[in-house]
């Protein structure tokens, strides 16, 4: 073995780093350092220390610490209470390990010890020694942690080799720093890395002092506020200030502190609340400095609640509240989805569109609580000024912030679900248009910076989760409808309605009317005969009216005449309820001449139209009446034209333009009718009126006619089909291009009705009327 080379116990150090000719003290309590040290005693004292690379590591391993070391000698042990040791020790000289020779009871290494390698005098090491010598002089001078006596030690040492470890064993630096100058053997070289360590040491502190005067200056300017404050307090109590006035603006400073807002708002709220420690506490314009500050604290601008992302929960929490709806549902499973893939999403704008009653309202609130979120509603019914969405500027008398800002404050939150509810019903005048407020409230692009005129603030809508609602996207104007994603609910079936009724409608109002489950039995029948004799509508809100006025009718007979349950039955359902007040197939209950069923949509949901027309002796007129629109008068003309273009193929006499008078005419002349889709009707109708062929009672029929006899699509044809479904027609004959639409409807419907898929007016003919069968009429 080399003269240099030593075989002595090692110690792993845990944050701790030894120099030679440092004198150190140091715990010990892990059973492998405790059996090093006893075995340093037995022999010369000698024992190699040695750093960890991380002192959280409780049982180190080779690959754990430093190669270099330091050989050092045990001064000193003594017992303290637990097992623990307290070690007294004074570095040697530094060492390299060369090998492990053993890792139990205790480390035990074969360690390469190296010395100084100079000799004094050398200009180039004089010139380091002063250099480092001077830097750590200002080094101490700024680093309040060092004893400033260090400065006499180093001035009497005049060894290199001794001076760098001295100084480097003193500075307040990382363990990796003082490791990396303990690895330099060459004197030379670990003076110009310590010098270097001091340079950034001292950089970094003068940095530091910087900051620290900055911040003493900032503190003695609150001090002198503060004492300000107090003396101004002092003096308006003498002067008899009871109303609390300085209370109040050293609150709202408090506020503004807690609260952490952009930097923009912080500003404008110091302004506001320096303006008002200069007015008169009873001072209008101090009221109205109070109410917008009142105003800005109480907006939720880091309030937020966590989205609850389980899709199983959601679709449960929606199924659990709704019947069918399957694509909104759907849109919001897939909403949320992505937000757990990816949080960066900004919400979706949906627009719920469908007649009244069929649950927009509702399933909104089952949306935020599948989510977890703050619900809150803003009706845009009659909604005309612009104030109503942006807020009136202070220079009103008595301005408010606008809605958005209003129900934001009352959420709580920043994330709620926000249902803008009725957004087709909105209108403009002379005060501005509130649909043009609303772009920038729902554009994700712009909302993240929304300004109220009464706030002039940016307050950040971009985590609000909007929807919308209407009965339909005709009155919504194209740059409003263009932001929000539009998802159609139609009318509920015969089926769906009874569902509802029998799992929600029914023990909600048994509920409501502080009755049992048990007290009120009402059969499938009785239910069919409320949805089709007494309401009449696509949604179920008559149908939730209906089962309400039965059950009320029901706890009457309970309470008056002791009874524990009320059965009702198709037998007895007119006790209840009256006389019945719809019957859908009254005008289908036999085959007319000029008598046709359509089928029209309107904003409520599909339903059935009967077109009758008459001839007479006369001048060739053409009359129309039921209160029709352009395009369906248009409709009827182009009907008359493609009928005469082909008068001989129908067997019509050729001059009946000339001595025929003709009458369309729609029931229910009180209510507007328009659009294209009754073009191939009031073909059919004049057609048979003109041939005296009866059509068929159990046929209806939509789809637009041109004046060559081509029959082109429609649209809403799954309203069309539950409205023919409802008053009991078994066929329909509509455009062969709808046939993707079939998809839509139903598949009971689908399965109770047949669809006749027509190209031209030919077909029609074919299967509408009753051509070599006998008249019913």
């Amino acid at each position: 073995m080399p003269s240099n080379m030593k075989r002595l116990p090692l110690l792993p150090l845990r944050g701790l780093s030894i120099f030679p000719y440092m004198v150190l003290h140091f715990d010990v309590g892990r059973e492998k350092s405790v059996k090093a040290l006893e075995e340093a005693m037995i022999d010369d004292q000698l024992i190699f220390l040695v750093t960890q690379m991380d002192a959280n590591t409780d049982l180190p391993e080779e690959e754990d610490f430093y190669k270099v070391g330091t050989i050092s000698k045990v001064k000193q042990l003594l017992k303290l209470p637990g097992d623990t040791i307290r070690v007294l020790v004074e570095g040697i000289s530094r060492a390299e390990i060369h090998s492990i020779v053993s890792d139990e009871p205790f480390f035990l290494a074969d360690v390469m010890e190296y010395n100084s390698d100079i000799e004094d005098g050398e200009p180039e090491i004089e010139a380091l020694k002063r250099s480092v010598t001077d830097a750590f002089e200002e080094y101490v001078k700024l680093n309040s942690k060092i004893a400033p006596e260090i400065l006499v030690t180093i001035s009497a040492v005049d060894d290199a080799d001794r001076l760098a470890d001295i100084i480097a064993s003193n500075m307040t630096i990382k363990i990796e720093e003082k490791q990396e100058i303990l690895a330099k053997f060459e004197v030379k070289s670990r003076l110009e890395k310590l010098y270097s360590v001091i340079l950034k040491e001292l950089d970094i502190l003068e940095l530091e002092r910087k900051i620290n005067n900055r911040v003493r200056k900032q503190i003695d300017k609150t001090q002198k506020e503060y004492y300000l404050r107090e003396q101004l307090k002092a003096i308006q109590k003498e002067l008899g200030d009871k109303d609390g006035f300085e209370e109040e603006i050293e609150e709202y400073r408090n506020k503004l502190e807690k609260l952490e807002l952009p930097e923009e708002v912080i500003n404008k709220v110091e302004k506001e609340i320096d303006r008002l420690t200069k007015m008169a506490p009873g001072s209008p314009e101090s009221g109205v400095i109070r109410t917008y500050l009142d105003w800005i604290f109480d907006l939720p601008w880091n309030n937020e609640t966590d989205d609850n992302l389980d899709i199983k929960n959601a679709r449960n929490v929606l199924d659990e509240d709704h019947y069918g709806l399957k694509k909104v549902k759907e849109r919001v499973l897939e909403y949320l989805a992505i937000r757990r893939l990816s949080n960066n999403m900004k919400g979706p704008i949906l627009c719920l569109v469908g007649p009244p009653g069929v649950g927009k309202t509702s399933i909104a609130k089952s949306i935020a609580r599948a989510m977890g979120r703050k619900f809150v509603r803003m009706s845009l019914g009659g909604v005309r000024d612009e104030a109503e969405i942006r807020g009136h500027r202070r220079t009103y008398i008595g301005a408010i912030p606008g809605r958005v800002i209003y129900y934001m404050k009352q959420a709580g939150t920043r994330n709620p679900l926000f249902l803008l509810d009725e957004i087709d019903k909105m209108s403009s005048d002379f005060r501005g248009d509130p649909s043009s407020a609303l772009l920038e409230v729902l554009d994700a692009e712009q909302n993240k910076d929304f300004r109220d005129h009464y706030l002039e603030l940016p307050f950040d809508l971009s985590k609000v989760m909007f929807l919308t609602t209407a009965n339909t996207t005709d009155t919504i104007p194209g740059p409003l409808l263009d932001r929000m994603e539009v998802i159609h609910l139609s009318g509920y079936t015969e089926e769906e309605k009874l569902n509802i009724a029998n799992k929600y409608l029914i023990p909600k109002q048994i509920k409501e009317h502080s009755l049992k489950l048990r007290n009120v039995a009402i059969s499938e029948a009785a239910v069919r005969d409320i949805i089709n004799r007494y309401t009449r509508e696509s949604g179920v809100r008559s149908l939730e009216r209906e089962l309400a006025k039965v059950i009320r009718k029901a706890a009457t007979e309970i309470v008056e005449k002791n009874k524990k349950t009320v059965r009702v039955n198709p037998g007895n359902l007119k006790k209840f309820l009256g006389i019945p007040r719809y019957r859908y197939d009254v005008a289908n209950m036999k085959n007319e001449v000029g008598v046709v069923t359509g089928l029209a949509w309107t904003s409520v949901g599909g339903d059935t139209l009967f077109i009758e027309v008459s001839t007479m002796p006369g001048t060739g007129k053409l009359e129309l009446t039921g209160h029709l629109g352009d395009v369906m008068k248009e409709s009827a003309k182009a009907g008359l034209s493609y009928i005469r273009s082909r008068a001989d193929k129908f067997g019509i006499d050729k001059d009946f333009s000339k001595n025929v008078d003709i009458h369309v005419h729609v029931p229910e002349g009180a209510t507007p009718k328009d659009g294209p889709s009754a073009g191939i009707t009031m073909t059919t109708a004049l057609l048979s009126a003109l041939t005296d062929i009866p059509v068929r009672k159990d046929v209806a029929m939509t789809g637009e006619i041109t004046l060559r006899g081509r029959v082109l699509p429609i649209g809403g044809l799954k309203e069309k089909t539950l409205a023919a479904n409802r008053a009991g027609i078994k066929k329909i004959i509509l455009p062969k291009e709808n046939e993707k639409d079939l998809e839509e409807i139903p598949n009971n419907v689908r399965k109770a009705m047949e669809f006749v898929l027509v190209d031209s007016m030919d077909e029609v003919l074919k299967h509408a009327l009753c051509r070599g069968e006998a008249n019913d009429n």
